[in-house]
């Protein structure tokens, strides 16, 4: 029941929204509870959703028509804004719980859980490996994972929101990564990929930040050729200007030779010769952080797997094989 700039903040994942007021709504009644008191406010609110009172029956009725069990209803606090709506459902003889705290109390929950300890496991490997293929190709043989660039809706560099969806707020993006988080509890080993603090916008909560930190690492391995297919594979169809445009935020980093050539390369529609370029930087970032990670605990690097020559599901097979990874829960 929440106004749609708060929806779009962050909300239950999976949840619609029917918004009790609009965003200036909520603001006036807002205003009015502060300098008026609550008689004003409810007043207010009335005199806003009165009109309405019909399209928000029609709305519930046809929610309560699609879903499992009875309509579940929440606001900020599970206050007036779902105990009105509420009430309606019940004039409407629909079925209808109110989430007790709101989705406050959810956020509570989605908090404490990114601070619990999880048995965190990470997959690593430079830019073009196939890592996130290989986490998905192992998810669908039992593996517990969370998929962070999926659910950032990013693929972790420059380049990574192209021809993706865009990304959730922050707030959203913890709510999504507590789910699934949960949603493997009991597991041995969540796996991960290897991700730098932010992937695009969003940032990697601070208490599973630290357990990635501190996490066993095993590395995949593929030839530069093949690194170079998969890079054209994902980014080939994006087109110029979208791939001249990422390159161009990075140039500083890129260096200018390095910047003129992918853009030349670019412009001539030489994927691979663009992807080269920025392999070489992007392959001594990944060193440099394999390293430190290594050397703050040996124990933590599990090993380095060469899958040359294998796509994602025989890759898979064969980190299931023989490299200590575990399927099933607990």
């Amino acid at each position: 029941m929440r106004a749609p700039a708060e929806f779009a903040q962050g909300h239950l994942p999976g949840a619609r929204n029917l918004p009790l007021f609009s965003d200036e709504g909520r603001a006036a009644v807002g205003t009015a509870y502060k300098q008026q008191g609550r008689q004003a406010a409810i007043q207010l609110g009335l005199e806003l959703v009165g009109p309405r009172l019909a399209e928000l029956g029609a709305a519930l009725s046809a929610a309560a028509a699609e879903a499992h069990g009875p309509l579940r209803l929440h606001c900020w606090r599970g206050g007036m804004r779902s105990e009105s709506v509420a009430w309606l459902a019940r004039q409407l003889e629909l079925p209808v719980v109110v989430l007790e705290g709101g989705y406050k109390s959810f956020r509570r929950w989605v908090l404490g859980r990114l601070e619990q300890p999880w048995p965190v496991h990470l997959l690593g490997g430079r830019t073009g490996t196939g890592k996130t293929d290989l986490l998905l190709a192992l998810r669908r043989r039992g593996v517990a994972v969370v998929d962070l660039e999926g659910l950032a809706h990013h693929r972790g560099s420059s380049f990574g929101g192209l021809g993706l969806p865009p990304q959730p707020s922050n707030e959203h993006y913890e709510n999504r990564l507590a789910l699934e988080l949960e949603r493997q509890r009991g597991a041995r080993q969540i796996w991960l990929e290897a991700e730098s603090a932010q992937v695009g916008r969003c940032r990697i909560p601070a208490g599973l930040w630290r357990q990635m930190q501190q996490a066993p690492l095993l590395e995949i391995r593929r030839p530069l050729e093949e690194r170079l297919q998969q890079l054209v594979a994902v980014y080939g169809g994006q087109g110029q200007a979208p791939l001249r445009e990422a390159t161009e935020r990075i140039a500083r980093r890129l260096g200018p030779q390095r910047t003129a050539a992918a853009l030349e390369a670019i412009d001539q529609g030489d994927w691979a010769g663009a992807a080269r370029q920025m392999l070489d930087y992007y392959d001594r970032c990944y060193d440099h952080e394999l390293a430190r990670h290594g050397e703050t605990d040996q124990r933590r690097l599990l090993g380095s797997h060469d899958l040359g020559g294998l796509d994602a599901e025989q890759g898979a097979e064969r980190l299931l094989a023989s490299a200590g990874i575990s399927a099933g829960g607990g």
